[in-house]
């Protein structure tokens, strides 16, 4: 019998997901055969998670979010405040924090996750009091989430991703920021700053090849190279999270970061712009539950050291 026998979901879905159109009928009744009561509500607008499990939490015992990551970024301060656990069904492009906590893709496998009760303490980014589970950049990334169309992420996923960044790069320029780490301000010249919480982020890249949801700290990376293509060389080594072997590539780990520019830049959170700079970051330890297999074996990778900062 399923550990969550008579308790009440709330489930909170975004049509407008990559497969938000996509029907949930068997997902309903997966859950509700793992014993759980759900109640449905359709969200337009990702403010509205927020707003929809502040309104309901009295009548929920978890909360489940059906779409990105976006959508389930939006979702965690007020499921930190209510105390829920966080079920999670992965309907967007990427996926990321499902495939940090080793969420199956399908709908049918992720209701099964849920139904099962096992939850993991996860940590949770904070940047100017918005939170991320996966990454926050300042640079490319808002770039791109900027131009990116909806109708094209919806309609090709990952290749609407590639085209929309190959555009981006075509115009991309470094712009001037400092870096304060524990007291320790470093000025740069870059191209990006990503501030990562997680494992995964962009589809499957690697924040840091040691980095975990659970560590209890960020990882911050900074592309200062001359020649942006330089990039194209990078792309495994981002792919393993191994790209702070390169000399272009400044890294550090902390448990706060703060960014400044000389004009305010957005801020893209899991894919979404939600704050500008000045930028304030910081780790919330084991913050909130989320529903997801056992922690199985990772297998290890050998981090390069040469050129490493």
């Amino acid at each position: 019998m399923s550990q969550l026998t008579q308790k009440r979901a709330l489930l909170l879905r975004n049509p407008k997901a990559r497969r938000g159109q996509e029907s949930i009928t068997p997902l309903l009744e997966r859950l509700e055969g793992g014993g759980l009561t759900v109640s449905v509500e359709t969200f337009e607008a990702l403010p509205e998670i927020a707003r929809d499990i502040v309104r309901l939490r009295h009548m929920a015992d978890l909360v489940i979010v059906c779409g990105g990551d976006g959508s389930v970024s939006s979702a965690a301060l007020a499921a930190m405040e209510s105390g829920l656990p966080l079920g999670i069904v992965p309907m967007g492009t990427a996926n990321d924090l499902a495939r940090t906590l080793d969420i199956p893709m399908d709908l049918l496998g992720a209701a099964d996750v849920i139904a099962r009760g096992e939850t993991r303490p996860v940590d949770v980014g904070t940047v100017n009091g918005h939170a991320f589970f996966n990454v926050a950049s300042i640079g490319l990334s808002s770039e791109l989430a900027q131009s990116l169309d909806p109708v094209l992420k919806r309609r090709f996923g990952r290749l609407g991703y590639a085209l929309a960044a190959m555009k981006v790069m075509t115009r991309a320029s470094r712009f001037s920021a400092t870096i304060t780490e524990k007291g320790r301000a470093i000025d740069v010249e870059t191209y990006q700053i990503a501030v990562g919480n997680g494992r995964h982020y962009g589809g499957g890249n690697v924040v840091q090849e040691d980095a975990e949801i659970d560590d209890g700290h960020l990882d911050l990376y900074s592309l200062e190279m001359k020649n942006l293509w330089k990039l194209a060389l990078m792309l495994r080594s981002f792919r393993s999270g191994t790209h702070g072997a390169w000399r272009e590539v400044r890294t550090a780990k902390c448990v706060e970061f703060d960014i400044e520019t000389k004009r305010p830049m957005p801020i893209n959170t899991d894919g979404e712009i939600v704050t500008a700079t000045p930028a304030h970051f910081k780790v919330h330890p084991k913050a909130i539950s989320i529903f997801a297999p056992a922690i199985g074996t990772r297998p290890g990778t050998v981090r390069p050291s040469l050129y490493h900062r």
